[in-house]
């Protein structure tokens, strides 16, 4: 039987010993039996009941239900989900702690646990932030998936244990369980595509490791993960929210919309999809002064986490164009044809029309979205000063 500290309590994943009635509870709650469909609208419910009530561990639930589960949406909803830097993965399996870019709500995590999963790597324990566990069964599911929780929208009186629970939960998961993570590089989505790594995620991961700091991030063993979709489904989602925001400062999403974002992140087009490791960047690390004033070290290592996530994109046709559409210019028509800036074309504005809002500003709506699509490159083109 695993054995967790009672501090992690309320943000562990569950316990094989807990698998069983949590598995009971899904079958049993009508949200989740819909939820299913909407993934495999002729699965047989007895047969698959039958095949959740086998599984006996997290393990044995995510290797089956989950990675066919996720294998389903995968042929549904993308061209192709692939994989590069196999080789740049620790050659002794060792655990590490994954950060990416953060582009899908749900499928960010489940694409690289499937991908680890199929090179032999194991999957990884997600951190899943307590804003969207909108249902009960929300919180069941992913905690069976080996997820752990990231509580949000606490006071400033309560950040700091919260941060303290959360750094010693992914230090003891690293150190002593010898799982890997996969956390966000930063709270939330960056929903321009601006990928910046929060150096108060960095801190966090620290706060509860080897009083040297930079000693306590390498103990982590670092790698940097980045994700390229070649269409973004929520992309008008956010470009929504932006005008939202823009014409109400105070405006706040609801849970209805986060269901709507992870509905439509899961279940819509998202063309061909790439995971790029770009390696542990302990070897970078070893090269920092430990002595460094912490903020500056916290900042150096945010800018190391960028640079390698930013080399390692991979672009698309839809890039390109957007860069030549949003530049006015013919910079990068070299590299796609008529056809292909006709398709991106008409993709934009069938993403536009789906926007129903009051005072609707199509120009700066248009804007967002191509934006989206040019930051990665225009991140990836800053290596080389070449903007």
């Amino acid at each position: 039987m695993e054995t967790v500290s009672p501090n992690f309590e309320d943000i562990r994943p569950l316990n094989d010993d807990e698998v069983q009635d949590a598995i009971e509870q899904l079958l049993a709650n009508d949200e989740f039996r819909r939820a299913i469909r909407y993934i495999k609208p002729n699965i047989d419910w007895v047969q698959f009941a039958e095949r959740m009530r086998s599984c006996k561990t997290k393990a044995e639930f995510k290797s089956t239900l989950s990675y066919d589960a996720v294998s389903t949406v995968i042929k549904m909803t993308t061209f192709s989900l692939t994989l590069s830097g196999r080789s740049r993965l620790p050659k002794d399996k060792k655990a590490c702690t994954f950060i990416s870019n953060h582009r899908d709500i749900v499928l960010d995590a489940s694409f690289l646990n499937i991908l680890l999963f199929e090179a032999g790597y194991g999957m990884t324990q997600v951190a899943m932030g307590d804003n969207l566990l909108i249902r009960p069964w929300i919180e069941t599911f992913v905690k069976l998936n080996n997820s752990f929780i990231v509580k949000r929208g606490v006071s400033i009186r309560q950040m700091l244990e919260v941060s303290r629970t959360l750094s010693a939960y992914i230090n003891h998961t690293i150190k002593d369980t010898k799982d890997s993570i996969w956390i966000a590089q930063r709270e939330g989505r960056a929903k321009d595509s601006n990928d910046r790594t929060q150096p108060s995620v960095l801190k966090m991961l620290a706060m509860s490791g080897d009083k040297n700091t930079l000693k306590a991030l390498m103990d982590l063993n670092i790698v940097p993960v980045s994700i390229s979709y070649e269409y973004d489904p929520c992309d008008y989602l956010k470009a929504k929210e932006f005008q939202l925001k823009r014409d109400n400062p105070d405006y706040q999403k609801t849970k209805e919309d986060d269901m709507l974002n992870m509905e439509t992140g899961i279940l819509s087009n998202k063309g061909r999809v790439h995971f790029s490791i770009a390696g542990p960047i302990n070897p970078k690390l070893e090269t920092l002064d430990a002595q460094m004033d912490k903020n500056e070290l916290f900042a150096t290592v945010a800018s190391i986490m960028d640079k390698e996530i930013y080399k390692h994109y991979r672009f698309y046709p839809c890039n390109y164009v957007a860069y030549d559409l949003l530049t006015g210019s013919r910079r990068f028509s070299h590299l796609y044809g008529l056809k292909e800036k006709k398709a991106f074309e008409t993709y934009l504005q069938g993403q536009l029309d789906k926007i129903v809002i009051p005072n609707k500003d199509e120009a700066f709506l248009r804007n967002k979205i191509l934006e989206m699509y040019v930051n990665p490159l225009k991140n990836h083109l800053s290596l080389s000063n070449d903007v």
